[in-house]
């Protein structure tokens, strides 16, 4: 009896997989991101590690905040989302001064966190590092989102990415709890399950009648003066903003992070004659400006009010991509609402060849003031005191800056912020970044990182002592990326000055006194890094240079006197003891 053979059975091919890791990195790719910023741990290590391996820049930092800071201000400076990864709880809480900070300034932002699962947190039953983020998260940001299924990813950070960006940008919170990542579902579904944004911040059209009423308002000035803020940098309209500007022949003032909008040294910017144009500015146009408390709230002595409530009587037209913005401190007479680039190329658009120039009395008074201002701060700045001050350590950064506009300027601190501010020009746009709208310290280095990797270009970050110790450790970060940056900390041994004395003459030094003479460059050295301790104008110059040239990471410690600082700089009127001398 012969043997009965089996049909010869053909091998089941196996669908192809995928899982929540590489959906998540499949769609921040999808959507032209490919630099994340944070710190790794759990549940995010493998996260990654895969990223880097599917070819995206993992930058790693010692802090989840600088990590977020740098997430931040790429979004600022690429107009794509900056993305910001860490670990659930204690992780996930640093990252949140930076995603809160990113809101307040409009900086886009996604700040991606693992968690812990959610059937454990509602009951509250104490799993690791348990913590309901996602309520957390939400007062504190633009929008939040958390993705439970592996099928929803796409969906999930397509939301994030449109949120960040469109409209008035700011920080999303995306939550990813541990157990998503590990999902599995078919690699074709899942392909098909990612969403590339499309348009996602599209432009917003003024209406025809606001852009009359803003003409008609601008038109019969008689003290016109338009005043840039970093919304205006972040709109990338640089070419119809010069326009607007020349076409008309109205001064400008440009708050910090616009400055190079125009080259300060532009004959209308009116920076060096700010205290003039204000309170006398009949007709003020606010092109991505707030008036916010950096801008003494659009009233005030500031603006030619008798009190810190007074309205100085000035008119404005304000540009902004939020309706709800207007109004929000001082009526505002030509609310202008629309993207910057959209209302901007409207108001060209009205300004025909009849057009009168801006009045040439106001323009002259000006231009007066300016050089007069100018004048008086050069003989400052041409002074070489022993030990060097604020005014003698940032010309020569004046000059390297002018020598080299490519380069990016990264500024915090309190009189370290406000003298290189007024001092250091600018000549090209989205050059200077800094503390903003929320003036909050620790951003130096994680701005420092993300503008190097971002730009390409050699960063000087200009830093009071105090300001370099939020964020000082991602020195070692900025060696093991090899990044073009050169930390200048300017040394006064102290918050504001190194002279405070303990007032109930105790043993222990004042609460504003650091450790005198420290060595901050011994710091980058430790970590292979070039460190540069500069006590004159020539050792600073020499030391930016070399910097420069060689784009090694440097840090120019450079002491100054300790006696030159301002208590918080311009806002001593904040300190209570201080406004009760007045």
């Amino acid at each position: 009896m012969s043997a009965v053979l089996s049909p010869v059975q053909e091998p089941v091919e196996e669908a192809a997989m995928t899982d929540g890791f590489h959906l998540v990195l499949d769609a921040l790719k999808l959507n032209g991101i490919h630099h994340i910023y944070g710190l790794p741990g759990i549940p995010i290590t493998d996260l990654t590690r895969m990223a880097q391996a599917e070819g995206l820049r993992v930058f790693s930092f010692r802090h989840e905040q600088n990590a977020g800071n740098a997430a931040a201000i790429a979004g600022f400076l690429t107009g794509k989302p900056g993305v910001c990864l860490t670990v659930s709880a204690p992780g996930f809480l640093n990252g949140l001064t930076a995603l809160a900070n990113a809101t307040t300034n409009c900086f886009p932002m996604i700040l991606i966190s693992g968690s812990s699962e959610r059937e454990i947190v509602d009951l509250q039953q104490g799993d690791y590092e348990e913590m309901d983020q996602l309520a957390i998260a939400k007062p504190l940001c633009k929008a939040a989102f958390r993705v439970l299924h592996a099928e929803d990813i796409g969906v999930g950070i397509a939301r994030a990415i449109r949120a960040a960006v469109s409209g008035r940008p700011g920080g999303v919170y995306l939550d990813l709890p541990a157990k998503l990542f590990s999902q599995t579902m078919d690699a074709e579904a899942g392909r098909r399950s990612l969403i590339e944004v499309v348009d996602p911040a599209p432009r917003q059209i003024p209406a025809p009648d606001a852009v009359a009423r803003a003409l008609d308002l601008l038109k019969g000035a008689k003290k016109p003066l338009i005043l840039l803020g970093k919304g205006a940098a972040y709109a990338r309209a640089d070419e119809s903003i010069r326009a607007l500007v020349e076409r008309t022949g109205i001064p400008y003032l440009p708050m910090s992070m616009a400055k190079g909008l125009l080259p300060d040294t532009h004959e209308l910017c009116a920076s060096a004659a700010r205290s003039y144009v204000l309170p006398e500015a009949d007709v003020v146009l606010l092109i991505g400006a707030r008036l916010n408390w950096l801008l003494s709230h659009g009233k005030g002595k500031t603006w030619g009010g008798k009190s810190h409530k007074d309205w100085g009587g000035q008119k404005f037209i304000q540009i902004d991509i939020s309706p709800t913005e207007m109004d929000s401190n001082v009526r505002i007479d030509a609310p202008l609402v629309g993207d910057v680039g959209s209302c901007v190329d409207a108001l060209l658009g009205g300004i025909g060849k009849d057009w009168p120039a801006a009045p040439s009395d106001w323009v002259q008074a000006i231009t007066e003031r300016k050089s007069k201002n100018i004048a008086k701060m050069a003989e400052t700045l041409a002074k070489d005191p022993k030990p060097m001050n604020f005014h003698s350590a940032l010309n020569v950064v004046r000059d390297i800056v002018k020598a080299n506009p490519e380069a990016m300027l990264v500024n915090e601190g309190a009189n370290a912020l406000d003298f290189t501010r007024s001092i250091v020009d600018m000549y090209k746009p989205r050059k200077r970044v800094d503390v903003g709208t929320w003036g909050v310290m620790g951003i130096g280095m994680g701005f420092a990182v993300a503008a190097a990797v971002e730009s390409g270009q050699p960063v000087i970050a200009v830093e009071g002592d105090s300001a370099f110790g939020f964020s000082g450790m991602e020195l070692e970060t900025i060696c093991r990326y090899n990044l073009p940056v050169c930390v200048v900390i300017l040394n006064n041994n102290g918050v504001y000055r190194g002279t405070d004395k303990n007032q109930g003459g105790g043993s222990d030094v004042a609460p504003t006194v650091f450790v005198k003479d420290a060595r901050y460059e011994m710091l980058m050295q430790a970590f292979g890094g070039v460190g540069v301790y500069a006590t004159t104008p020539a050792e600073l110059r020499q030391g930016l240079e070399q910097a420069l040239r060689s784009r090694k990471p440097t840090l120019i410690n450079a002491i100054i006197d300790e006696t030159a600082g301002t208590e918080s700089g311009r806002i001593t009127s904040l300190n209570p003891a201080a406004a009760l001398k007045k």
